[in-house]
C-alpha cells in the first residue's frame, strides 16, 4: 500500500490508495478539529487534483464550512492568503515533488503553518477513530470562488520588496532572458508574471498550467537538463525551476549549469542580510543545510540556528527565535516579512534584488561565497524500532564531535559534519555528509555508513 500520512502531510498513489473515501476521511477529520471558521483551498494543477478538489470541496460543504476556493496556485500562495485571512485554516491538494502517479494532501492552520506532530496526531485520531463531525443542515456550507488570488501574492511581495506592481513599460523584448520550467504546473502563472516586475524577460520553457509533467516533476539537475540548454540556447541571464506545487526554488547560472539547491537558500540569506543589515539577526536553517549558510550570515555579523528537517521545524523556530530569513537546503526559503511558509518567489525577487544591487552574474555571485562538498547516501532500515539504538551506538564511535540529538543525530566539526537521521515519509535511513572537498565528505559518510551498515545488519 503506497500511502504516506506524516508532518508532511497525506500522500497516496491514485487508484486503489487514494479513493475518494480516503480524501473525505481526512478533509473531514481536519473541519472537525477546526474552530468555527472559512478554510481556504488550492490545487498544484495535476489533473488528478481537479476531482480531489471536488471531493475536498463537497466535504468541507458538508461539514457546514465556508469555503475559499483558489483553484490552481502555488502551495505558498494557499498559506500566504490563509495567513492574511480569517480563515481558520488551509488544505492544499499537492503531492509536492512526487510523480505524476501520486498525489495528497497538505493541512494548514490559521497562521498558514504546516500541522505540527501535535496536530497532526490529534486529526490521526479523528480519522481512526471515525469521529468526524458533519453538518445535518439541509443547506450546507458555501464556497466563495478567488479569482485574483496569484494577484494577492504578487502585490505582497511586491509591497515587502517595494516593486512597481505595474508592468514595465519599457521594451520588454530588450530586457535580459530568464527561462523558466515550472513543470507545467502551479507556478506556470505566477513566475513569469513576477520575472517581469521584476525587470526580465521571461521564457516559459514548460509553463502551459496543464498539470502534464514533461519531465520527473523533483527539480533536480539530472530532471532539469532542458533546463539548460535552454538557458544556453537564449542567451539567457538565469534558468529558474519550480516543483509542482512551487515551494521550492532551482537556479541555473549563465552558462547553463545548476548552481545546486543548497545555495538557493545561502544566496537568499546574503540577498536578506544585504536588505536588512542587523548586526545579531538570526538565520535557521535544518541540520541537513549547507554551511555556507553559516559563512555567509558571519559575514553579516548574523548567527544561524539549526532545526529539524521539515518546514513546520524551521518555521517554528524562526518564530521563536524573531529570525530574519531561514529555510532549507532543498530550495525552500522562508521570509517572514512575506508569510511564514516556503516561497519560491521569495527567493527569487531576493536574489533578482542581489543580482541588481551587485551588477553581478549568478555564477559570480556564486563564487563570491564559500561552496563545500555534499554527499547524500540512504540505508533500507531493517527495523525501525532499532533506530534509538543505532544513534546511540554512533555517538560513542564519534564522541569527540560536537554533537546534537534534536533531529537523529548532527556531528560537526569545524570544517564537515555529517547528520544521520530517519526519513519522514519513507522507512530509511538518511545519511548527508559536507565536507571542504569531495573525497572529504565522501570518506566521512562512507565511515558512518558503513557502522550503520554493520548494526543494521546485527554485526555490531
Amino acid at each position: 500500500m503506497s500511502l504516506l500520512r506524516s508532518i508532511s502531510g497525506l500522500r497516496a498513489t491514485l487508484g486503489s490508495d487514494l479513493t475518494p473515501q480516503l480524501i473525505a476521511e481526512y478533509t473531514s477529520a481536519f473541519s472537525t478539529m477546526l474552530s468555527e471558521g472559512p478554510i481556504v483551498i488550492g490545487r498544484d494543477g495535476r489533473p488528478s487534483g481537479n476531482w480531489i478538489e471536488e471531493i475536498v470541496l463537497g466535504t468541507l460543504r458538508a461539514c457546514n464550512r465556508p469555503i475559499r476556493s483558489l483553484g490552481m496556485v502555488p502551495t505558498p500562495t494557499v498559506q500566504l492568503l490563509t495567513e492574511k485571512s480569517d480563515a481558520v485554516g488551509g488544505i492544499v491538494v499537492t503531492a509536492s515533488h512526487n510523480s505524476a502517479e501520486w498525489n495528497g494532501l497538505k493541512f494548514l492552520d490559521r497562521a498558514g503553518i504546516f500541522l505540527d506532530d501535535v496536530a497532526n496526531e490529534s486529526m490521526w485520531r479523528i480519522v481512526d477513530s471515525h469521529s468526524q463531525v458533519f453538518s445535518d443542515r439541509q443547506q450546507s456550507g458555501s464556497v466563495e470562488y478567488i479569482t485574483d488570488a496569484i494577484q494577492q501574492h504578487i502585490e505582497v511581495i511586491c509591497k515587502v520588496f517595494n516593486i512597481d506592481s505595474k508592468l514595465p513599460s519599457q521594451n520588454i523584448g530588450s530586457m535580459k532572458r530568464v527561462v523558466v520550467d515550472a513543470v507545467n504546473c502551479s507556478g506556470s502563472v505566477i513566475v513569469p508574471h513576477l520575472l517581469t516586475l521584476l525587470g526580465y524577460q521571461p521564457v516559459p520553457l514548460y509553463c502551459d498550467g496543464s498539470g502534464s509533467f514533461p519531465h520527473p516533476p523533483e527539480p533536480i539537475a539530472g530532471n532539469l537538463e532542458d533546463l539548460g540548454r535552454a538557458v544556453i540556447q537564449y542567451d539567457a541571464a538565469f534558468g529558474v525551476a519550480v516543483d509542482p506545487d512551487a515551494d521550492r526554488l532551482v537556479l541555473f547560472n549563465e552558462h547553463g549549469d545548476p548552481i545546486g539547491e543548497e545555495l538557493t537558500i545561502a544566496l537568499s540569506v546574503m540577498a536578506a542580510l544585504e536588505k536588512q543589515p542587523a548586526d545579531n539577526s538570526t538565520v535557521v536553517v535544518n541540520y541537513s543545510t549547507t554551511r555556507t549558510v553559516d559563512d555567509v550570515a558571519q559575514r553579516y555579523g548574523a548567527h544561524t540556528v539549526r532545526a529539524a528537517v521539515g518546514e513546520i521545524n524551521v518555521v517554528r523556530k524562526m518564530l521563536a527565535t524573531g529570525a530574519l530569513i531561514g529555510g532549507e537546503g532543498s530550495g525552500g526559503v522562508v521570509y517572514p516579512r512575506v508569510h511564514a511558509g516556503r516561497d519560491s518567489l521569495v527567493g527569487i525577487a531576493l536574489i533578482c534584488g542581489l543580482l541588481n544591487s551587485s551588477g553581478k552574474t549568478l555564477s559570480e555571485l556564486c563564487n563570491s561565497i564559500p561552496k563545500y562538498a555534499m554527499v547524500k547516501r540512504r540505508v533500507e532500515l531493517r527495523d525501525r524500532t532499532e533506530l534509538p539504538n543505532v544513534l546511540s551506538k554512533l555517538e560513542k564511535f564519534y564522541s569527540h564531535a560536537s554533537m546534537s540529538k534534536e533531529d537523529g543525530l548532527h556531528l560537526s566539526w569545524a570544517d564537515r559534519w555529517i547528520h544521520v537521521r530517519a526519513s519522514n515519509t519513507e522507512p530509511i535511513l538518511r545519511l548527508i555528509a559536507e565536507a571542504p572537498t569531495d573525497t572529504d565528505a565522501a570518506t566521512l559518510i562512507g565511515n558512518v555508513e558503513q557502522h550503520v551498515n554493520k548494526m543494521n545488519s546485527g554485526v555490531v
